[in-house]
């Protein structure tokens, strides 16, 4: 069955939705499992012995071979070394897209009619056209560049926000970014302002903030040998404290399992102190993102609402700060992770069947090539109408920790090829 892709490569896990034809109208984009028991897979490479690239957590700790953190890189002129060998930011981004992209073709046993895949908002053309010109080495010729603020923007538009005027605010694993977006009078989303952002905060700062309290609780039970016993279980300690955060959004209380030499121990924790553990780093969040409001020459009061991406956004101490701060209708969706990629998923729908008629001629995307020009409005197709999830708190979500995958045979030797260029 025909269908589109949208894709999402955020600094610590990717995700993927596909949107399929139903006649002369689409689906609505549903997440693809990029590993067995998970939406998401970790936006990691590794290098093997014989020149592979693989994707996924490696099987060993071997930091030389392995590369995190690359999408935010894009654009550094320093390369990332791997084995002593340089690579840089864009081509691993490229790498990953190719990965993603030739998984959902075994999946669906057909290439996708469109690729949209979307990035950070403070991106600029140079940025752009690097990953681009990235993507066609790798023979991805059709691949769309959206910012994430647009195709935030576009989830949940589709899920029924009605407003015109919203900030968004996307909140990952290791990195925040806020901007600001309007539907203009041709019914296409513009980014207002100077979008606001910062490395290094997010969900993986929370993972070791109440990592840090279970040390500390176990400093004061077993006194000078706290700090032997929680250093020899540090390797699993943090993906202990992740399961324990994600149970705190939905729960009250929960305890972190701790597998000691001394034998398991459990450090109770709530969710009152698991928030005043992380409040100052929320709270600095929320103020970039007054600041981006404040940029565009706007009021938080003018706002029609908050738009949330990203998995730590489950947290409800960011919908509690962001109420306080802002008094409009803060909107998160049922999975907040798969958000950015659903709405890359919907604006290749749009690229596809440009000539659908609209049920709601009020809401058409802002598309974005590229080339980072604008497409016409009259060339927006129809959306189904969606309704915004409502009631229930989301499930808990599982942990990503996976074996590491090889790439597909062809990618691999595109992969060498570009290793002896670049190397």
């Amino acid at each position: 069955m025909p269908y589109v892709l949208g894709i999402d490569i955020g600094s610590t896990n990717t995700a993927a939705t596909v949107a399929r034809r139903q006649g002369a109208t689409w689906s609505r984009p549903e997440g693809v499992p990029l590993h067995t028991g998970s939406m998401a897979v970790p936006s990691v490479l590794h290098l093997t012995m014989d020149g592979t690239l693989v994707v996924g957590e490696p099987g060993i700790d071997d930091r030389a071979r392995t590369a995190r953190g690359f999408v935010r890189r894009v654009g550094d002129d320093v390369p990332l070394m791997l084995a002593d060998e340089a690579w840089p930011p864009h081509t691993l981004t490229a790498a990953m897209t190719t990965w993603v992209v030739e998984r959902v073709l075994e999946r669906e046993g057909e290439p996708a009619e469109a690729v949209v895949l979307s990035h950070p908002a403070g991106w600029g053309q140079h940025r752009r056209d690097l990953l681009d010109t990235a993507l066609r080495d790798f023979g991805l010729d059709h691949v769309t560049l959206l910012p994430c603020t647009v195709t935030v923007a576009e989830s949940h538009a589709a899920r029924g926000f009605p407003g015109s005027t919203a900030v968004v605010y996307a909140l990952g694993g290791d990195t925040f970014e806020a901007a600001l977006v309007r539907r203009s009078p041709h019914g296409t989303y513009e980014t207002l302002g100077l979008p606001q952002g910062v490395d290094c905060v997010g969900g993986a700062d929370f993972d070791e903030a109440l990592a840090e309290h279970v040390r500390t609780v176990l400093a004061r039970e077993f006194g000078s040998d706290g700090p032997r016993q929680t250093d020899a279980a540090l390797g699993r300690l943090l993906p202990e404290c992740e399961r324990a955060k994600r149970e705190l959004t939905v729960g009250t209380q929960t305890d972190v399992l701790v597998t000691l030499p001394s034998g398991p121990a459990r450090v109770p924790v709530s969710r009152v102190q698991f928030e005043d553990m992380i409040r100052p780093v929320v709270q600095v969040t929320v103020d970039l993102l007054v600041r981006a409001v404040h940029s565009a020459g706007l009021l938080p009061a003018q706002l029609d609402g908050v738009l949330l991406a990203g998995g730590s956004t489950r947290i409800p101490l960011v919908a509690e700060l962001l109420a306080a701060a802002l008094p409009v209708p803060v909107e998160v969706e049922s999975d907040p992770q798969l958000t950015a990629a659903t709405g890359a998923a919907l604006a290749a729908c749009q690229m596809v069947s440009p000539r659908l008629r609209r049920q709601d001629p009020h809401r058409q995307p802002h598309l974005v090539s590229s080339a980072g020009r604008a497409t016409p409005p009259q060339h927006r197709p129809d959306r189904p109408d969606h309704h915004r999830a409502v009631g229930g708190e989301p499930p808990p979500r599982p942990p990503v920790r996976i074996t590491p995958l090889e790439l597909p045979k062809a990618s691999r030797l595109v992969l060498t090829r570009k290793r002896g260029r670049e190397g």
